[in-house]
Protein backbone atom coordinates (compact mmCIF):
# COMPACT_ATOMS: atom_id res chain seq x y z
CA UNK A 1 0.00 0.00 0.00
CA UNK A 2 2.63 2.72 1.15
CA UNK A 3 4.65 1.78 -2.50
CA UNK A 4 1.45 2.30 -4.59
CA UNK A 5 0.52 5.56 -2.38
CA UNK A 6 4.16 6.60 -3.53
CA UNK A 7 3.82 6.51 -7.11
CA UNK A 8 0.59 7.45 -7.29
CA UNK A 9 1.42 10.57 -5.40
CA UNK A 10 4.44 11.08 -8.31
CA UNK A 11 2.26 10.72 -10.69
CA UNK A 12 -0.46 13.16 -9.77
CA UNK A 13 2.64 15.55 -8.88
CA UNK A 14 3.70 15.51 -12.58
CA UNK A 15 0.57 14.90 -14.04
CA UNK A 16 -1.08 18.36 -13.11
CA UNK A 17 1.96 20.42 -13.58
CA UNK A 18 1.81 18.67 -17.34
CA UNK A 19 -1.43 20.48 -18.11
CA UNK A 20 -1.40 23.60 -19.85
CA UNK A 21 -1.77 26.99 -18.25
CA UNK A 22 -0.08 28.10 -14.43
CA UNK A 23 -1.62 28.59 -11.08
CA UNK A 24 -0.78 32.21 -11.19
CA UNK A 25 -3.01 33.15 -14.26
CA UNK A 26 -6.22 31.15 -12.22
CA UNK A 27 -5.12 33.16 -9.07
CA UNK A 28 -4.45 37.09 -10.22
CA UNK A 29 -6.22 39.23 -12.73
CA UNK A 30 -4.58 39.84 -16.24
CA UNK A 31 -3.64 43.42 -15.23
CA UNK A 32 -1.54 42.32 -12.41
CA UNK A 33 1.79 43.41 -13.41
CA UNK A 34 4.73 40.76 -13.86
CA UNK A 35 6.62 41.32 -11.01
CA UNK A 36 3.05 41.20 -8.91
CA UNK A 37 3.13 37.65 -10.75
CA UNK A 38 6.28 36.95 -9.89
CA UNK A 39 6.41 37.31 -6.43
CA UNK A 40 2.81 35.06 -6.17
CA UNK A 41 4.90 32.34 -7.84
CA UNK A 42 8.18 32.70 -5.47
CA UNK A 43 5.09 32.71 -2.69
CA UNK A 44 4.26 29.23 -3.73
CA UNK A 45 7.76 28.04 -4.89
CA UNK A 46 6.52 27.76 -8.55
CA UNK A 47 9.59 29.20 -9.51
CA UNK A 48 11.99 26.78 -8.55
CA UNK A 49 12.64 23.30 -10.93
CA UNK A 50 10.35 21.21 -11.19
CA UNK A 51 12.47 18.52 -9.21
CA UNK A 52 13.10 21.54 -6.50
CA UNK A 53 9.18 21.49 -6.13
CA UNK A 54 9.01 17.72 -6.26
CA UNK A 55 11.32 16.95 -3.59
CA UNK A 56 9.40 19.20 -1.58
CA UNK A 57 6.43 17.92 -2.18
CA UNK A 58 7.53 14.38 -1.19
CA UNK A 59 8.58 16.31 1.69
CA UNK A 60 5.48 17.64 2.93
CA UNK A 61 3.48 14.53 2.13
CA UNK A 62 5.45 12.12 4.37
CA UNK A 63 4.57 14.50 7.26
CA UNK A 64 0.82 14.68 6.11
CA UNK A 65 1.12 18.42 5.45
CA UNK A 66 -0.44 19.19 1.90
CA UNK A 67 0.13 22.56 1.84
CA UNK A 68 -2.03 25.61 1.25
CA UNK A 69 -4.33 26.26 -1.37
CA UNK A 70 -3.61 28.72 -3.99
CA UNK A 71 -7.06 29.60 -4.74
CA UNK A 72 -8.29 29.63 -0.99
CA UNK A 73 -5.45 30.69 0.69
CA UNK A 74 -6.54 28.02 3.04
CA UNK A 75 -4.78 24.82 4.66
CA UNK A 76 -5.38 22.05 2.04
CA UNK A 77 -6.54 19.84 5.42
CA UNK A 78 -9.06 22.18 6.55
CA UNK A 79 -10.90 22.74 3.02
CA UNK A 80 -10.95 18.91 2.36
CA UNK A 81 -12.30 17.81 5.80
CA UNK A 82 -14.71 20.24 5.55
CA UNK A 83 -15.85 18.76 2.21
CA UNK A 84 -15.24 14.87 2.93
CA UNK A 85 -18.13 14.92 5.08
CA UNK A 86 -20.46 15.41 2.23
CA UNK A 87 -18.76 12.97 0.01
CA UNK A 88 -19.39 10.30 2.60
CA UNK A 89 -22.94 11.24 3.02
CA UNK A 90 -23.62 10.40 0.15
CA UNK A 91 -21.96 7.81 -0.20
CA UNK A 92 -23.29 5.51 2.61
CA UNK A 93 -26.62 6.75 1.46
CA UNK A 94 -26.02 5.32 -2.31
CA UNK A 95 -24.66 1.94 -0.75
CA UNK A 96 -28.12 1.46 2.00
CA UNK A 97 -29.87 2.10 -1.34
CA UNK A 98 -28.14 -0.32 -3.48
CA UNK A 99 -27.46 -2.90 -1.10
CA UNK A 100 -30.59 -2.98 0.39
CA UNK A 101 -32.47 -2.91 -2.93
CA UNK A 102 -29.72 -5.26 -4.93
CA UNK A 103 -29.98 -7.90 -1.80
CA UNK A 104 -34.05 -8.10 -2.03
CA UNK A 105 -33.55 -7.71 -5.43
CA UNK A 106 -31.30 -10.29 -6.66
CA UNK A 107 -32.09 -13.17 -3.80
CA UNK A 108 -36.13 -12.29 -5.21
CA UNK A 109 -34.76 -13.06 -8.74
CA UNK A 110 -33.06 -16.42 -8.30
CA UNK A 111 -35.74 -17.48 -6.51
CA UNK A 112 -37.66 -16.91 -9.30
CA UNK A 113 -35.21 -18.17 -12.33
CA UNK A 114 -36.62 -18.59 -15.65
CA UNK A 115 -39.60 -16.07 -15.19
CA UNK A 116 -40.38 -12.83 -16.97
CA UNK A 117 -39.53 -10.46 -14.18
CA UNK A 118 -36.01 -12.29 -13.59
CA UNK A 119 -35.36 -11.27 -17.04
CA UNK A 120 -36.86 -7.37 -16.60
CA UNK A 121 -34.75 -7.44 -13.42
CA UNK A 122 -31.17 -8.17 -15.25
CA UNK A 123 -31.64 -5.85 -17.99
CA UNK A 124 -32.64 -3.35 -15.82
CA UNK A 125 -29.75 -3.46 -13.28
CA UNK A 126 -27.09 -4.02 -16.62
CA UNK A 127 -28.50 -0.45 -18.06
CA UNK A 128 -28.44 1.39 -14.68
CA UNK A 129 -24.89 -0.07 -14.66
CA UNK A 130 -24.01 0.74 -18.06
CA UNK A 131 -25.68 4.26 -18.75
CA UNK A 132 -23.00 7.05 -18.09
CA UNK A 133 -23.93 8.32 -14.71
CA UNK A 134 -24.00 12.33 -15.66
CA UNK A 135 -26.17 11.57 -18.43
CA UNK A 136 -28.67 9.89 -15.92
CA UNK A 137 -27.74 12.39 -13.20
CA UNK A 138 -28.86 15.09 -15.65
CA UNK A 139 -31.88 13.73 -17.01
CA UNK A 140 -33.29 13.06 -13.50
CA UNK A 141 -32.69 16.62 -13.06
CA UNK A 142 -34.81 17.80 -15.79
CA UNK A 143 -37.75 15.24 -15.27
CA UNK A 144 -37.63 15.52 -11.73
CA UNK A 145 -36.89 18.56 -10.92
CA UNK A 146 -37.10 21.00 -14.07
CA UNK A 147 -40.16 19.10 -15.20
CA UNK A 148 -42.15 18.03 -11.96
CA UNK A 149 -40.28 19.72 -9.97
CA UNK A 150 -40.51 17.19 -7.10
CA UNK A 151 -36.81 17.90 -5.99
CA UNK A 152 -33.67 20.63 -6.06
CA UNK A 153 -31.49 20.27 -8.69
CA UNK A 154 -28.28 21.78 -7.55
CA UNK A 155 -26.51 22.05 -3.91
CA UNK A 156 -26.90 20.79 -0.41
CA UNK A 157 -29.52 22.97 1.20
CA UNK A 158 -31.55 25.56 0.34
CA UNK A 159 -30.72 29.16 -0.97
CA UNK A 160 -30.85 31.24 2.82
CA UNK A 161 -31.56 28.21 4.76
CA UNK A 162 -30.12 28.32 8.04
CA UNK A 163 -29.42 25.02 10.43
CA UNK A 164 -29.82 26.12 14.23
CA UNK A 165 -27.41 24.31 15.28
CA UNK A 166 -24.62 21.34 13.59
CA UNK A 167 -26.75 18.36 13.82
CA UNK A 168 -29.81 20.48 11.49
CA UNK A 169 -27.04 20.62 9.31
CA UNK A 170 -26.84 16.77 7.84
CA UNK A 171 -29.92 16.07 10.02
CA UNK A 172 -32.90 18.13 8.63
CA UNK A 173 -35.50 17.52 6.10
CA UNK A 174 -34.02 20.24 4.17
CA UNK A 175 -30.82 18.14 3.15
CA UNK A 176 -32.64 15.08 3.43
CA UNK A 177 -35.12 16.41 0.38
CA UNK A 178 -31.73 17.50 -1.71
CA UNK A 179 -30.37 14.08 -1.14
CA UNK A 180 -32.48 12.16 -2.26
CA UNK A 181 -32.03 12.28 -5.85
CA UNK A 182 -28.34 12.19 -5.67
CA UNK A 183 -28.68 9.08 -3.70
CA UNK A 184 -30.64 7.33 -5.86
CA UNK A 185 -28.87 8.15 -9.03
CA UNK A 186 -25.79 6.89 -7.79
CA UNK A 187 -27.53 3.94 -5.89
CA UNK A 188 -28.74 2.66 -9.50
CA UNK A 189 -25.32 2.91 -11.02
CA UNK A 190 -24.20 1.21 -7.79
CA UNK A 191 -26.90 -1.43 -7.57
CA UNK A 192 -25.50 -4.08 -10.54
CA UNK A 193 -23.03 -5.08 -7.97
CA UNK A 194 -24.89 -6.80 -4.83
CA UNK A 195 -27.73 -7.54 -7.30
CA UNK A 196 -26.12 -9.81 -9.62
CA UNK A 197 -23.95 -10.91 -6.71
CA UNK A 198 -26.44 -11.94 -5.07
CA UNK A 199 -28.62 -13.78 -7.38
CA UNK A 200 -25.63 -16.23 -8.73
CA UNK A 201 -24.51 -16.89 -5.26
CA UNK A 202 -28.40 -17.69 -4.56
CA UNK A 203 -28.80 -19.93 -7.73
CA UNK A 204 -25.84 -21.71 -6.25
CA UNK A 205 -27.05 -22.03 -3.08
CA UNK A 206 -30.79 -23.42 -3.68
CA UNK A 207 -28.65 -26.13 -5.47
CA UNK A 208 -27.12 -27.78 -1.96
CA UNK A 209 -29.18 -30.32 0.19
CA UNK A 210 -30.00 -27.73 3.03
CA UNK A 211 -32.48 -26.13 0.91
CA UNK A 212 -33.79 -29.71 -0.36
CA UNK A 213 -34.23 -30.75 3.04
CA UNK A 214 -36.22 -27.21 3.79
CA UNK A 215 -38.72 -27.71 1.08
CA UNK A 216 -39.42 -31.66 2.19
CA UNK A 217 -40.00 -30.08 5.71
CA UNK A 218 -42.56 -28.05 3.96
CA UNK A 219 -41.43 -25.05 5.20
CA UNK A 220 -42.93 -21.69 3.37
CA UNK A 221 -40.93 -20.37 0.33
CA UNK A 222 -40.80 -16.91 1.74
CA UNK A 223 -39.12 -18.45 5.02
CA UNK A 224 -36.75 -21.04 2.87
CA UNK A 225 -35.88 -18.00 0.37
CA UNK A 226 -34.64 -15.58 3.37
CA UNK A 227 -33.50 -17.48 6.22
CA UNK A 228 -32.18 -20.57 5.08
CA UNK A 229 -31.06 -19.19 1.17
CA UNK A 230 -30.14 -15.70 1.44
CA UNK A 231 -28.95 -15.83 4.44
CA UNK A 232 -25.98 -18.43 3.62
CA UNK A 233 -25.27 -16.45 0.10
CA UNK A 234 -24.86 -13.28 1.62
CA UNK A 235 -20.61 -13.79 1.51
CA UNK A 236 -19.82 -12.91 -0.92
CA UNK A 237 -22.02 -9.43 -1.20
CA UNK A 238 -20.86 -8.47 2.37
CA UNK A 239 -17.26 -9.50 1.42
CA UNK A 240 -17.56 -6.88 -1.89
CA UNK A 241 -19.34 -4.10 0.23
CA UNK A 242 -15.72 -3.19 1.25
CA UNK A 243 -14.50 -2.66 -2.53
CA UNK A 244 -18.13 -1.36 -2.94
CA UNK A 245 -17.16 1.50 -0.68
CA UNK A 246 -14.20 2.05 -2.19
CA UNK A 247 -15.36 2.42 -5.65
CA UNK A 248 -18.36 4.20 -4.85
CA UNK A 249 -15.76 7.17 -3.38
CA UNK A 250 -13.76 7.42 -6.60
CA UNK A 251 -17.44 7.32 -8.55
CA UNK A 252 -19.06 10.41 -6.61
CA UNK A 253 -16.63 12.40 -8.95
CA UNK A 254 -19.54 12.94 -11.40
CA UNK A 255 -22.39 12.68 -9.43
CA UNK A 256 -21.30 15.45 -7.10
CA UNK A 257 -20.12 17.92 -9.93
CA UNK A 258 -23.89 16.95 -11.83
CA UNK A 259 -25.49 18.05 -8.95
CA UNK A 260 -23.03 20.58 -7.43
CA UNK A 261 -22.76 18.54 -4.34
CA UNK A 262 -19.99 20.50 -2.28
CA UNK A 263 -18.26 17.42 -1.95
CA UNK A 264 -14.73 15.87 -1.96
CA UNK A 265 -15.04 14.79 -6.16
CA UNK A 266 -16.63 18.49 -7.45
CA UNK A 267 -13.74 19.85 -5.24
CA UNK A 268 -11.11 17.72 -6.99
CA UNK A 269 -12.83 18.68 -10.09
CA UNK A 270 -12.80 22.19 -9.60
CA UNK A 271 -9.19 22.54 -8.13
CA UNK A 272 -7.81 20.87 -11.22
CA UNK A 273 -9.67 23.80 -13.74
CA UNK A 274 -8.06 26.24 -11.63
CA UNK A 275 -4.41 24.58 -11.05
CA UNK A 276 -4.81 24.79 -7.65
CA UNK A 277 -2.07 22.28 -7.36
CA UNK A 278 -2.35 21.13 -3.46
CA UNK A 279 -6.16 20.77 -3.49
CA UNK A 280 -5.98 18.45 -6.93
CA UNK A 281 -3.02 16.23 -5.61
CA UNK A 282 -4.40 15.87 -1.88
CA UNK A 283 -7.97 14.90 -2.88
CA UNK A 284 -7.01 12.29 -5.55
CA UNK A 285 -4.54 10.81 -2.76
CA UNK A 286 -6.88 10.87 -0.03
CA UNK A 287 -9.54 9.13 -2.68
CA UNK A 288 -6.91 6.85 -3.67
CA UNK A 289 -5.99 5.95 -0.03
CA UNK A 290 -8.98 5.21 1.01
CA UNK A 291 -9.84 2.49 -1.78
CA UNK A 292 -6.78 0.67 -0.91
CA UNK A 293 -7.57 0.63 2.65
CA UNK A 294 -11.18 -0.99 1.60
CA UNK A 295 -9.10 -3.69 -0.21
CA UNK A 296 -7.53 -4.43 2.58
CA UNK A 297 -10.70 -4.54 4.71
CA UNK A 298 -12.27 -6.83 2.29
CA UNK A 299 -9.61 -9.05 2.39
CA UNK A 300 -10.10 -9.41 5.99
CA UNK A 301 -13.88 -9.39 6.07
CA UNK A 302 -13.58 -12.73 4.00
CA UNK A 303 -10.88 -14.14 5.59
CA UNK A 304 -13.20 -13.57 9.04
CA UNK A 305 -15.99 -14.68 7.78
CA UNK A 306 -15.28 -17.57 5.68
CA UNK A 307 -12.72 -20.10 8.01
CA UNK A 308 -11.60 -21.95 4.77
CA UNK A 309 -9.71 -19.05 3.82
CA UNK A 310 -6.47 -18.59 5.60
CA UNK A 311 -3.33 -16.05 5.40
CA UNK A 312 -0.16 -16.96 6.63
Amino acid sequence: MLITIFIIATVIFFLFRLMPGNPAASMLDPSVPPEARQQIMERFGLNESIWVQYGLFMKNFVQLDFGRSFYYKQPVIDILLDKLGATIIIMFSAMIFAYGLGVLGGARMAWKRGTIGESVGVVFTLIARSAPTFWVGIMAIYFFSVQLGWFPHSGMRSSGYEAANSWQVFFSLDFLWHLTLPTIVAGLFFLATPMLIMRNTMLEVMGEDFIEMAKAKGLKDRTILYRHAARNALLPVVTAGALFIGSAIGGQVLIEYVFSWPGLGREMVLAAQRHDYPVAQASFIILAAMIMVMNLVADLIYAYLDPRITYK
